[in-house]
């Protein structure tokens, strides 16, 4: 039995109290100054609402700041979405598929096949890029919401999860589909889809956040205003040439870049932590 401690619980609480204030200060001070106006915004360490929300936020949603990055908020929260889902889909799709083939299907060099997926974690998209660029300039991809998503669909994490679950589903099962003339899509559909509920909310959880926040390969492979991203944005418009940046559309577009990671996380909460320490059998 444990034993009640109200002194433990005092400091465990604070514990937990103090690392909340830690994470979500620099946020409340970020919403704060995207109230203000921009000669004010940096002023804001007292904590004080400003009467410029509503302006500042339809500024950047409707218009953005022409001189430093010419599109609407909107827009480009709009291509973060698609690729962010894009991504999301891509890899999961990908990979559950390539773990049942893995683990289900018998062919030669089936174990070899799974360590060169499993070694691609050694090659992020940081270190091909280069080639990368290349294949995907020579496909006409540049500027495009393909060549935003394809290069990055291909998840060996993915794969090496789905297939550790699927090493846990008893044989049994598969041959009792055998046995009831399920071939083998229908096996994957019925049987082994429902038991991925809980990794795929898992994985779409991170894998969106992955997505979302992508910067260097954006960056890269779009030079038309139109595919800008919301985490490109915020760099460019704090690179002024001469002059102060806007800090109230600065901290305006961090939120909006903030809000759909915070939405996903919170309405897919249960799933997602149920996916990572209680995959359903």
């Amino acid at each position: 039995m444990v034993e009640n401690r109200p002194l433990q619980n005092v400091i465990t609480h604070g514990i937990l109290i103090l690392g909340i204030v830690v994470v979500i200060f620099p946020i409340y001070i970020t919403f704060v100054a995207s109230t203000h106006r921009s000669e004010d915004a940096l002023g804001t360490v007292h904590g004080l609402f400003g009467n410029e929300l509503i302006e500042n936020y339809s500024r950047v949603l409707k218009q953005g700041k022409a001189d430093s990055v010419g599109a609407p908020v909107s827009m480009m929260m709009w291509n973060s979405l698609v690729m962010a889902l894009g991504i999301v889909v891509g890899k999961i799709s990908i990979s559950i598929l390539s773990a049942y083939a893995i683990v289900y299907f018998r062919f030669p060099l089936r174990k070899f096949f799974f360590w060169i997926i499993f070694m691609t974690l050694m090659l992020p998209v940081e270190v091909r890029i280069l080639p990368t660029f290349k294949v995907v300039s020579d496909l006409g991809l540049l500027n495009s919401y393909t060549g935003l998503i394809l290069p990055l669909i291909a998840s060996a994490t993915a794969t090496f999860l789905f297939r550790q679950l699927y090493l846990t589903v008893p044989n049994e099962l598969a041959e009792a589909a055998r046995v009831d003339g399920a071939g083998p899509v229908r096996f994957f559909l019925d049987v082994l889809l429902p038991l991925s509920r809980t990794n795929i909310a898992a994985l779409f959880v991170i894998l969106f956040i992955y997505g979302w926040n992508q910067y260097l390969w954006p960056l890269l492979i779009t030079t038309d205003t139109e595919m800008t991203t919301i985490v490109m944005a915020i760099t460019q418009m704090l690179s002024v040439m001469d002059g102060i940046p806007d800090w109230s559309n600065v901290m305006a577009t961090a939120m909006l870049a903030l809000l759909p990671p915070v939405i996903v996380v919170v309405v897919m909460q249960r799933l997602f932590i149920k996916g990572l320490i209680e995959p359903e059998k």
